[in-house]
């Protein structure tokens, strides 16, 4: 079950998602799901806009589902709208501090040739976001702090070798 995190400033919440479930599931449905999983994706980056009072971060999730189902008879208005929603999620780690991520145009190609694994990377990118914006580090990268030195201790000097008699 996804772990729900409250999107800072706003009464919405934010899934987290296994990556892994969000290819599972799309592969599962036909598609489908991965219609549903645009939508709210692109829905969380707009709350997360608006309490940031920005339109950087997009501003109708269902246009965007637009672009990418009926759009793909006009064949470009997919290829536009996952390129802004990499470009959004990019924004958004931005403005939390988190880590930005893949290129748009690297990510996209992805998307094109190999779904699966670009759906892979930008929900595993978007749980990073949503840990960030939510104040707290994701869980993925524990924070390691180098031991501490240890003083030297002394060493005891062995004994001399015993003298052997001639």
């Amino acid at each position: 079950m996804a772990e729900e995190i409250q999107l800072s400033g706003t009464n919405e919440v934010g899934k987290v998602r296994d990556p892994l479930g969000v290819v599972g599931l799309s592969i599962i449905t036909l598609g489908i799901y991965a219609i549903f999983w645009y939508y709210f994706t692109q829905k969380e980056l707009a709350e997360m806009g608006r309490a940031r009072n920005t339109e950087e971060l997009g501003t109708s999730p269902g246009t965007s589902v637009l672009a990418v189902t009926l759009g793909a008879f006009i064949i470009v208005p997919p290829f536009v709208s996952i390129y802004h929603a990499i470009q959004r999620k990019n924004a958004a780690a931005r403005l939390v501090g988190a880590e930005e991520g893949m290129e748009p145009p690297l990510l996209l190609l992805i998307w094109i040739f190999i779904s699966p694994i670009a759906l892979y990377i930008y929900q595993s990118h978007m749980n990073k976001v949503l840990h960030a914006q939510a104040g707290g580090a994701p869980a993925e990268q524990p924070q390691v702090s180098a031991p501490a030195e240890q003083p030297a201790q002394p060493q005891a000097t062995p004994p001399p070798p015993a003298a052997q008699g001639s």
